[in-house]
């Protein structure tokens, strides 16, 4: 794994995913989305004649015109196949409709899938690129701070049921990422802020040094600093490149990239996904690891604060002080990651470094769940 650094050249970048036959480039540069083309074309080769965009209607009034353009211009013929917004959009009826539009259109295996928007698409589109004629190629083109530094690299493609969030799915590696800071400009407050929780969850499992860079330059990276954004989207990428690379199916070191997520995903199943964003679960389920952590004595009280105040630091949570712990409790044990009844959770030993463990007791689990939702935000 190779990194051009953000340091060196403040406001690009690229990381090299380096998984043999499946290895891939995440371009990082201001207006990188006008050479979409160019990069895809590089990607997918001289065989692929066609590409389907597939996006949702928002993100496509921004940028599809143009990155439609880019890819005409490198001899690209385009169709393009909309989806509706939000995790309720990440089921199998809407990966049933495009499969339906690539079918219809006599979708060939040389084709390529063309993801442009945030974690909902890609991981939609990937999906649908997963299972199409048992696999055809595709590019991730994240136009959100969370897609950009976390679902678009590594290849987790899925969609949610309704007992759980991404349930059903595949390993599928994309061909390239294309990540444009410049297109965070156009994002509301709220969804630049559920990105930085996963910024965050970055330094808390790898790298103090970007928690501290978060934590004491948050005002410039809420107003989309160029260099600064540049460097937390690329030393995010790094990071997860890096563990992707050590551990591409999950099976030991890629488990860390959960922290934060048992709590977080059984807090959005139990909100019918339409109350929290994913980042926002997220914050809350590192807040909740964080006191498990704390309560089994495995983080001193001091950095178990520390990263609880790192997370509200972001700003105003949506409330769940009206949800059971019970049925929290009850979400989790349907989590993808139990193995033999037992439910491994990822947690802090300081910031910078996370244990994996599933021996901690219900009672602790069900204590730290409790304060959660009893605590005010």
């Amino acid at each position: 794994m190779k990194l051009q650094s953000a340091i060196r050249n403040p406001q690009s970048a690229i990381v090299h995913v380096s998984l043999d036959e499946r290895s891939y480039d995440i371009t990082i540069a201001d207006g990188a989305l006008s050479q979409t083309g160019e990069i895809a074309r590089a990607a997918l080769g001289d065989k692929t004649r066609r590409v389907a965009i597939i996006s949702n209607p928002k993100v496509h009034a921004l940028y599809g015109k143009g990155v439609e353009k880019s890819l005409k211009q490198a001899g690209f013929a385009t169709l393009t196949h909309l989806i509706g917004d939000g995790e309720r959009a990440k089921s199998l009826r809407t990966a049933e409709r495009a499969w339906g539009f690539l079918i219809a259109n006599r979708f060939e295996r040389s084709d390529g899938v063309i993801a442009l928007g945030g974690g909902v698409v890609g991981d939609l589109a990937g999906f649908v690129a997963a299972t199409f004629l048992r696999g055809v190629n595709y590019v991730q083109i994240p136009t959100t701070l969370l897609a950009q530094i976390d679902s678009s690299v590594g290849g987790k493609t899925a969609v949610n049921h309704a007992l759980g969030k991404n349930l059903i799915g595949a390993f599928h590696q994309p061909r390239a990422v294309v990540i444009d800071p410049g297109a965070l400009r156009s994002l509301p407050e709220r969804e630049l802020r559920a990105g930085l929780y996963e910024a965050v969850k970055y330094g808390v499992i790898r790298d103090w040094e970007l928690f501290r860079l978060i934590e004491e330059n948050l005002d410039n990276i809420n107003a989309l600093d160029p260099a600064l954004m540049s460097r937390v989207i690329a030393r995010s990428c790094e990071i997860k490149a890096e563990v992707v690379t050590a551990d591409e199916r999950e099976s030991g070191l890629r488990r860390i990239l959960n922290f934060g997520h048992t709590v977080g995903h059984a807090l959005e199943a139990v909100t019918a996904y339409r109350r929290l964003k994913h980042g926002e679960a997220v914050g809350y389920g590192m807040k909740c690891a964080s006191t498990i952590a704390e309560k089994a004595g495995i983080i001193p009280p001091a950095e178990a604060d520390a990263i609880r105040f790192g997370v509200d630091k972001l700003g105003s949570l949506p409330r769940i002080d009206d949800l059971k712990t019970q049925d929290v409790i009850a979400a989790m044990s349907h989590d993808k990651k139990v193995a033999q009844g037992k439910l491994p959770l990822i947690l802090p030993t300081k910031i910078g470094s996370v244990i994996v463990r599933d021996d901690i007791g219900p009672a602790v689990i069900r204590a730290a769940v409790r304060e959660l939702l009893a605590a005010r935000y």
